[in-house]
């Protein structure tokens, strides 16, 4: 039954997609999120996966790669580590869609995002500190490529993990599967309540939520505290209480119109025109406050 449910929720995509922008024109452009979640919007998954290997070739930026193979699937994930202490913040954001889908805001705002804080967080790690930007595969097969990460590779000095989904739509963020109130959990909450924001208006801290995962959960079981960061609307805020928290009743109720940002997730309607510069910029301003709280 739960499984039934998961499948309404998340339906999959139908309709056309428009061709993705020329590769080599967002490598030579600005690069604000918004565009260069062009980098990956509107392609397949091997283009996709391919793209990030270029963008930092292309940007000389070092970068390291975790080629995963399971029964599930394979992948690559890859990892900008900034600065070089021994204590580590990882923030990830996957970077494969649901086939059929151009996977816009799930996920390539939030990778967009990642990329444009490369050259601007150096100067904010503290000694003693990294940030480790992972750009994970096979998110969408069970968080495969972070679990198969969290299997390879050493977690030692991980501080915590925050794993960015759906950013690109919305005006309050969400800090969900926030179950156990960690010291990281309460650096992240001083971090927003530092730049202003106002918990329960522009912010929202939320419990497990069903159906719905992220690359984190495959390092909660490694104890390390790790969540989800999202943008929503905040207009939606009742709706999406229910549609997320009511999944028996969410999959009769929202089946013809889901709530913002969902209506487009998992479908063709995730595209790149649907994206809120300034929920990309909220984000930004949210995890550069959270690096420099944390460490």
């Amino acid at each position: 039954m739960r499984r039934s449910l998961g499948r309404l929720l998340t339906r999959r995509p139908t309709g056309p997609i428009a061709p993705p922008a020329p590769l080599e024109a967002v490598l030579a452009g600005d690069d604000a999120p918004f565009l260069l979640a062009r980098l990956l919007c509107g392609r397949d998954g091997a283009a996709r996966e391919a793209a990030l290997p270029r963008y930092f070739q292309h940007r000389g930026i070092a970068f390291s790669r975790h080629r995963f193979t399971r029964p599930e699937g394979s992948g690559e994930t890859y990892a900008v580590d900034l600065g070089e202490g021994a204590r580590t913040l990882v923030l990830c954001a996957h970077h494969d869609a649901v086939p059929g889908s151009p996977g816009a805001n799930d996920n390539a705002a939030a990778v967009g995002i990642l990329l444009h804080l490369i050259p601007r967080l150096p100067p904010r790690i503290p000694r003693g500190w990294r940030v480790r930007l992972l750009f994970t595969a096979a998110e969408e097969i069970d968080y495969l490529g972070a679990r198969a990460y969290v299997q390879d590779t050493p977690l030692d000095g991980i501080a915590g993990v925050l794993s960015l989904e759906l950013c690109g739509i919305g005006d309050t963020l969400a800090v969900w599967d926030a179950v156990d109130q960690t010291p990281f959990l309460g650096r992240v909450r001083a971090a927003f309540d530092g730049i202003g924001l106002r918990r329960d208006e522009s912010y929202h801290i939320a419990g497990r939520i069903p159906l719905l995962g992220s690359d984190h959960r495959a390092f909660a079981p490694a104890g390390v505290p790790a969540y989800a960061l999202t943008v929503v609307p905040a207009a939606q805020a009742e709706a999406l209480r229910q549609f997320i928290f009511n999944p028996a009743r969410s999959a009769f109720r929202f089946l013809v119109k889901r709530p913002a940002p969902f209506d487009t997730y998992h479908t063709a309607r995730d595209r790149g025109s649907t994206l809120e510069p300034a929920a990309l910029a909220l984000t930004l301003r949210a995890l550069e406050a959270v690096v420099a709280e944390v460490a």
